[in-house]
This record gives structure tokens, C-alpha cells and sequence, in this order.
């Protein structure tokens, strides 16, 4: 018999099969933490439900094929028609009916949603995180539109219903509709006060026509979107359906399709309105208020998002290195392997135990945590998704050259790393985001200082790091140009004080010890090798 040149030893089997929640300890201790214990049982069931979807074959290929073929956009029809429509691959709605009857949107309506709402978001978006987005918005349209009760009494009930009912109808004859945002034009940018959509009242209160054109709208074939246009007393926030109630399409032409590094799934446009239709939410000239609870909404999602790609890139790499040997024994096994894999562990439970916090923040509502979500949200948003980037990236290299190619899943990822940065506001937005409510709003320094406050005297580092925050905060010498030494700062002391509090005491001390002690370098895999890292990348491990 001739010999086969093509045996395959010491490869890592696929990362499939498996409970995406019940593996993760950190989202696992949260939500144990965070939810009310006579609904615990109900909502691990539910997760875990979920998260044996997730972790399954059929979800994964959903999630590539969903990638590998993109949104096509018709804008006629074969008689030369215009029908502005977007033709998504059939594995994209079924991750979009999965999320939506995982309770994805209906975080607002269920006991403990916004807990339960949190960890799904997080499992279900480690499949693919393209359909996040119109799950994210439609979640997020909630508290915008409650600004007008007999909006909200109408839309609210399909915005968190548990059904996906996907095509282009009157929104009264769905089961469940998805909506979307559109506030980004492109002479403005994340300056929407220099928008120029015009909003032209009708003789019916409450109804205008926009006439402009949006940069960015994303989900484009959703039901309905919040946008923000210029009426007579100024920047003012609409609701534009994309069918009317006769049946009638909506006048939204859709330019084109955004051709991005990642995020390829989902159909990010350019769109114009031409005499559209739309009904004011809140008042004129308060456009910015009225959708900021939005905003507010998917600055977490984007927060969320980042740790399931960080929790993702790290299950992978811990798993590679679980079965791949090199140089005489097992790679986790490696004394400075073991470094970088509990670097980036330490990273991914951070964010994601950040994360859960200001969900659990929202169900709770009291003014005291609404002070804390001010400044907290726009923090975490700048720093979490800051680290996603070099996360995605160095978990990349742990698998070498196999990480490097597509099949092994980690490019997508890493493509997809960056944008949740970019969503809702960048870095300096945020940043200065964070200052405004420093200078403006005191009760919010207030709650975040209590907050992190709570793990006093625990960890002399953590206790130093608070102090030198403090004396940063007191030097207003300069301080916009410091915004993002200041909010890093916050944000790894926050994320320090939850460990403290919550997470093993390997896992504490070793974020004490290199992010607040200074004992790190400027790569991950330098920690202080005195540490318990192998209990640190053991807590990673996504399978035993």
C-alpha cells in the first residue's frame, strides 16, 4: 500500500459543539450576580439554549455564509420601477429570527430584560456580528419613542415582539417589525447639529416631509427608522416608515451599498429622502434629546459587541493552544504562551463583566444608576472597544499562520474588530462625551465615584489608581487634550474595582498588577510571571 502524504496530526479540532454561555465563567458569574433569583432559572435555560445554538455547526455556517455573500442592492425592478430593496442571503434571516426570538429586542418589556437581553446579545453576536446592528437599533428605539406615548402605544408592542416577520409591508399587518437609524450626513459626521435634512411641516400636527440625503443608514430593509432632520426651531428627531399605511412605499432612495472592511453581512447605505413622509418624536429643536436614550442604548451594544468579539478571539486562540504541541509539549502549556493567553483573557472577562454591570445598571433605573450609565457608558464604550483591536489581533497569532487564513474564522473577526469603535460616536466623542458630563452634571462623577468606591481598601493598586484619578480630575489645565488618558483611566479603574469585587482573585490580581499597578509592558504576554496565569487561562478555557 503506498503511504499517504497527507495524514493530518496536531491540528485543533473545530471549535463547535458546544454551550457558548454555559462555557463562559465570567458572563456566567454575572448573570448569577445581576439577575433576580426567582427568575435565575428561567433565564440560565434560556441562554443556554441559546448558547448550544451558537456553539452548534448549523449557526457557525450561518454565520459564514451570511459574510461570504454580501447584501445586493435592486434599486428597480425588471420594468424599471423603483423599489430601493436589499437582497440578503437566506442565512441572514435566520440569524435574525434567532436573535429576535432569543428576546434580542425586547429587553424593555420582560423582568430583568436588559441583564438577560445583555448576555444573549453577547452569545449570540460571538455567530456572526453583522445582524447585531438592526437588532441593536430596534432595541434601541424603545426610549426614543416613548418621548411620544401614541407612538410608542403603536410601535412598541412590534418593536419587542419576539417574532421576525421579514418583507416590506404596512407595519399594523406584522407580527414583529425591526427599525433602524439614520442621523450621520456627510458634511457633519458625528456633528448632527450641522445636518442639513429639512423637515417641512403638513397641515396634520406632527406630520412633516424630509427632504436630504444620510451618509450612513444601516439595516436599510428595516420597517422603520429614527432620524434627525432640520425643522423650523431647529434639529428635530422623525420617524420614517418605510412603507405607509396604504400600502405605498415611502419615498427612501437608496444610493448605494457601503462596500466596508467588515461588517459585511449587513447593508450599510447612503439614502435620500425626496418629500418623505415622517411623524415628529418629541419636540421641534430637542432632536438630540429625544434620540440620545437611543444612542445611549447602542453605545452599550457597542460595548457588548466588543467583549463577544474579544470572548470569541479568546476561546479560539485558549482552544487551539489546548491541542496544538510544539517544541516537546502542549502550547498552553508554554510558560510565555500561557502569558499571552492570560493577557488576553483578562482583557475579554474585563469587558465583559463591565458590560453586564451597566445592563444590570438599566434594569435597575433608579437615579442613582442613571447618574452612574452618564458617564459610565460612554467610558466603558471608549475603552472596550478600543481594546478589541489588538485582542482580535494577537489572539489571531496564537494559532500562526491557520489564524491568518479565513477558514479558521479569525480575519473575520478581526475585520469586524474596529467598528464597534466607530459606531455611535468614535473615540474623541466619547472622550469628550465623558468631560461634558464631568463639568456639567456632578451627580454622575458622584455615582461613579461610589461605584468604583465600593472596592475600597481591597487592593493597595486599585486604591493608589483611584487616588491618582482623582488628583488627574482636579487639574482642568489642559484636560480636553487629556480626555483619553482621563477616560482610560476611569475605565480601567471601574473595570478593576468589578474584579475586585466579583471576579477570582488570580483574575483580580493580575489585572491589578499590570493595568492599574503599571507592572506590564506594551505587548500582551508580559505580566508579571510571579502570577497565577495558569488559573487565569484555565477560567478562559471555552471546553474542558
Amino acid at each position: 500500500m503506498a503511504a499517504t502524504t497527507h495524514t493530518v496530526t496536531n491540528q485543533a479540532p473545530p471549535l463547535v459543539g458546544y454551550d457558548v454561555f454555559g462555557a463562559d465563567r465570567a458572563l456566567g458569574e454575572a448573570v448569577e450576580r445581576h439577575v433576580d433569583p426567582g427568575l435565575l432559572d428561567e433565564v440560565r435555560e434560556d441562554l443556554s439554549g441559546l448558547g448550544r445554538t451558537a456553539g452548534s455547526v448549523q449557526a457557525q455556517e450561518w454565520g459564514v455564509l451570511a459574510n461570504e455573500n454580501p447584501p445586493k442592492l435592486r434599486t428597480h425592478d425588471r420594468y424599471g420601477n423603483r423599489i430601493d430593496e436589499v437582497e440578503f442571503h437566506p442565512s441572514w434571516h435566520r440569524l435574525l429570527a434567532k436573535g429576535v426570538s432569543a428576546g434580542l429586542t425586547a429587553a424593555w418589556t420582560r423582568p430583568g430584560g436588559h441583564v438577560r437581553r445583555a448576555a444573549g446579545f453577547v452569545v449570540w453576536s460571538q455567530v456572526e456580528a453583522g445582524h447585531g446592528c438592526p437588532l441593536s437599533m430596534t432595541h434601541a428605539a424603545v426610549p426614543a419613542l416613548r418621548t411620544d406615548p401614541k407612538l410608542a402605544a403603536a410601535w412598541e408592542p412590534r418593536l419587542t415582539s419576539l417574532i421576525y416577520d421579514e418583507g416590506l409591508r404596512p407595519a399594523a399587518e406584522k407580527a414583529g417589525v425591526l427599525f433602524g437609524m439614520g442621523m450621520t450626513e456627510k458634511q457633519g459626521g458625528s456633528d448632527v447639529r450641522a445636518n442639513t435634512t429639512a423637515a417641512r411641516p403638513l397641515a396634520v400636527d406632527g406630520e412633516y416631509t424630509l427632504t436630504g440625503h444620510k451618509w450612513f443608514c444601516s439595516a436599510p430593509m428595516s420597517d422603520g427608522f429614527l432620524v434627525l432632520a432640520q425643522a423650523p426651531d431647529g434639529l428635530t428627531c422623525f420617524l420614517v416608515p418605510r412603507v405607509l399605511e396604504d400600502g405605498t412605499r415611502n419615498p427612501f432612495a437608496i444610493q448605494r451599498l457601503k462596500d466596508k472592511l467588515g461588517n459585511r453581512s449587513n447593508a450599510s447605505s447612503e439614502v435620500e429622502f425626496d418629500g418623505t413622509w415622517a411623524q415628529r418624536v418629541g419636540d421641534e429643536g430637542r432632536g438630540v434629546r429625544t434620540i440620545i436614550e437611543m444612542v445611549a442604548a447602542t453605545r452599550l451594544d457597542c460595548v457588548l459587541g466588543a467583549a463577544a468579539i474579544m470572548r470569541q478571539a479568546v476561546a479560539q486562540a485558549v482552544h487551539h493552544c489546548s491541542y496544538r504541541e510544539a517544541f516537546g509539549g502542549k502550547l498552553i502549556d508554554k510558560p510565555l504562551m500561557r502569558n499571552v493567553l492570560a493577557d488576553l483573557a483578562l482583557e475579554s472577562e474585563a469587558a465583559t463583566t463591565l458590560g453586564m454591570r451597566l445592563a444590570a445598571a438599566y434594569d435597575d433605573g433608579s437615579e442613582q444608576e442613571r447618574a452612574f450609565l452618564r458617564i459610565a457608558v460612554p467610558a466603558a464604550k471608549y475603552w472596550v472597544t478600543k481594546r478589541c483591536t489588538p485582542v482580535a489581533a494577537e489572539a489571531l497569532e496564537c494559532l500562526g499562520g491557520n489564524g491568518y487564513v479565513e477558514e479558521s474564522g479569525m480575519p473575520r473577526l478581526l475585520r469586524e474588530s474596529p467598528l464597534n469603535s466607530i459606531w455611535e460616536g468614535s473615540g474623541n466623542v466619547q472622550a469628550l462625551d465623558v468631560l461634558r458630563a464631568l463639568q456639567r452634571e456632578p451627580q454622575a462623577l458622584n455615582a461613579f465615584l461610589q461605584e468604583v468606591g465600593q472596592a475600597r481598601g481591597a487592593d493597595h493598586r486599585l486604591d493608589a489608581a483611584i487616588k491618582d484619578l482623582l488628583t488627574e480630575l482636579a487639574d482642568l489645565d489642559g484636560i480636553e487634550a487629556r480626555a483619553r488618558r482621563v477616560v482610560e483611566r476611569m475605565a480601567l479603574v471601574l473595570q478593576g474595582s468589578l474584579l475586585v469585587r466579583y471576579a477570582p482573585s488570580a483574575v483580580a490580581d493580575t489585572f491589578c498588577a499590570s493595568r492599574l499597578g503599571g507592572d506590564w509592558g506594551t505587548a500582551f504576554g508580559t505580566l508579571p510571571h510571579s502570577l497565577d496565569l495558569g488559573s487565569v487561562v484555565e477560567r478562559a478555557r471555552p471546553v474542558g
